[in-house]
């Protein structure tokens, strides 16, 4: 029978494990995707871990946000996908029941992408979340434009190195910012503007410097916390700052600075949205055929090393691309 990754209590990477299970068929407007390779995400390290924001009905709890595969079985009503086209993983809803942590899941048919010609299994399956993430702060939430400067925060992460080349591709001007001065090349090779690196200089001053003294039009906060009211100084009277990360758990502190917008973003109002998934699609699409959008990989394992993978996200020393596993 197929391999379905579990855990029944939260704790480390060896609470995971590996068990058989039925192929279940899909429902009306579902369709079955025989998984490929999925990526493992920060969020799924802090399901598993028992951590916020999310938590997982236990025991017998799934993970999986983020996946490619081919669709296996499609469910009665569908008529947009056939039986053999590679799909993306857009949303994974209940990902504890139906998580792409497994060889065999099934979802929504209309959340799921075409595979973007040119990108091989395991690019296709650390895309996802980084770029559409990226795209819905930047494009959907925030309005992004060409020649808006945008302050693009945890620059060396997937979602941030997503940012970067979402920004470039619209034609705005990426400022990465990072905590260590050893990553301003590879954030400059990037496609990064400009690097700003705390360790070493004072985040406004030099934000300021790099937008001819005015600050930034959009900040993208991937971190949260209480640096974000130093994000909104740097952010210009009138422009956008966007909080859509959780990096850092301690409290973000209210502001009552009403000269900045804050727009929050929240991935499951874009990511569930069939509309919007088409846009995220066909960005997407438009981004790797044009050599814009190329998600970066840092290490493959194989399904039965998957709590290695977590153990491999947890060590912090990644050099900033995914971590995909092979189904």
């Amino acid at each position: 029978m197929p391999r379905v990754v579990v855990f029944d209590v939260v704790g480390g990477p060896d609470v995971l494990r590996i068990v058989d299970e039925p192929v279940v068929d899909p429902g009306a407007g579902e369709v079955r995707v025989r998984i490929e390779a999925f990526a493992v995400n920060p969020l799924d390290v802090m399901t598993r871990a028992g951590l916020p924001p999310t938590s997982a009905p236990l025991p017998h709890a799934r993970l999986g946000v983020e996946g490619t595969g081919v669709i296996d079985a499609v469910g009665a009503g569908v008529d947009s996908w056939a039986v053999g086209d590679p799909v993306i993983l857009a949303a994974v809803p209940d990902a504890h029941v139906r998580g792409s942590y497994a060889e065999y899941t099934t979802v929504p048919a209309n959340l799921v992408v075409a595979r973007p010609a040119g990108l091989g299994v395991v690019e296709s399956a650390a895309v996802w979340v980084g770029y559409s993430t990226a795209y819905g702060a930047l494009v959907e939430t925030a309005g992004m434009r060409p020649a808006d400067r945008v302050l693009v925060t945890a620059a060396s992460g997937a979602v941030g190195r997503a940012a970067i080349q979402v920004a470039n591709q619209i034609g705005a001007v990426p400022i990465a910012v990072t905590r260590r001065t050893a990553a301003v090349d590879e954030l400059l090779a990037a496609g990064a503007a400009a690097v700003v690196a705390t360790d070493r200089e004072d985040l406004v001053d030099a934000v300021r410097r790099h937008t001819d003294g005015t600050g930034a039009d959009i900040t993208l906060d991937l971190v949260t916390g209480p640096g974000q009211r130093e994000l909104a100084e740097a952010t210009r009277p009138g422009g956008v700052l966007v909080p859509a990360g959780f990096l850092d758990a301690r409290p973000t502190p209210p502001s009552a600075d009403e000269s900045r917008v804050l727009n929050r973003y929240r991935s499951f109002e874009h990511s569930t949205d069939p509309v919007v998934v088409r846009r995220m699609a066909a960005f997407l699409t438009a981004g790797v055929r044009l050599g814009a959008l190329a998600p970066a990989i840092d290490a493959v394992f194989d399904l039965a090393d998957v709590a290695d993978a977590h153990r491999h996200v947890e060590s912090g020393r990644r050099s900033g691309g995914k971590v995909v596993v092979t189904v």
